[in-house]
């Protein structure tokens, strides 16, 4: 009997030490990680939304820059009857040729707003019809606008001396080059039109240095 008891109390007394069961923690982290990943996924699609607009912005400014340096390499149109802008006079007004040449004597050389705005200089024939081609005034040396003299029946630069002879070509430097060249016609609706003159430059035989 004392045997049996002394058995029994150290059976209460283990049973008195033994850890207690722990609570399954599975629904309280299932809960925390539901909660995580939504926060995720709403940190993610903010993350893309954000990186659409940088990349967009991105886009838009370097075609914005890219547009007028790839334009700066493309050649012009091909010269000639078609295309072109109106030749424009002090006030910007376009001209007429019929108008023109009825105020302009025959060898008349004056000055109209030209391709890119460049003064341009209008040639009216013997015969009372405008040449074929403009002039543009530019001087090739520094970039004075160059005069027409009548008396000299030249161009004749007032800065260093260049002269050029009734088609633009260098009769005296400094200048290195002859003057620019633009194709001169009359459109349907009688307008003076400049366009670009690509072909050779027929004073040279050779490419015009301006193309």
């Amino acid at each position: 009997m004392k045997v049996a008891a002394l058995l029994a109390t150290l059976l209460g007394s283990a049973a008195a030490f033994a850890p207690a069961p722990m609570a399954t923690p599975n629904r309280a982290v299932s809960l925390n990680m539901a909660e995580a990943a939504d926060e995720l996924y709403i940190d993610q699609d903010r993350r893309n939304l954000m990186n659409l607009i940088l990349v967009g912005s991105a886009a838009v400014t370097i075609g914005g820059l890219a547009v007028p340096y790839i334009a700066f390499f493309v050649p012009p149109g091909a010269g000639g009857g078609g295309g072109g802008i109106p030749a424009k006079n002090a006030l910007g007004d376009d001209l007429f040729a019929k108008d023109y040449l009825a105020e302009k004597p025959a060898g008349d050389r004056s000055l109209a707003q030209g391709l890119k705005g460049d003064a341009t200089y209008l040639i009216v024939k013997d015969d009372k019809t405008l040449e074929s081609y403009g002039l543009n005034a530019v001087c090739t040396h520094l970039g004075c606008v160059v005069p027409w003299s009548p008396a000299n029946n030249k161009f004749m630069c007032p800065c260093h001396g260049s002269q050029y002879a009734p088609t633009g070509a260098v009769v005296r430097g400094p200048a290195p080059l002859p003057l620019a060249l633009a194709h001169c016609d009359v459109a349907d609706d009688g307008k003076i039109m400049f366009s670009p003159w690509t072909e050779i430059d027929f004073r040279t035989d050779a490419k015009g240095w301006w193309n």
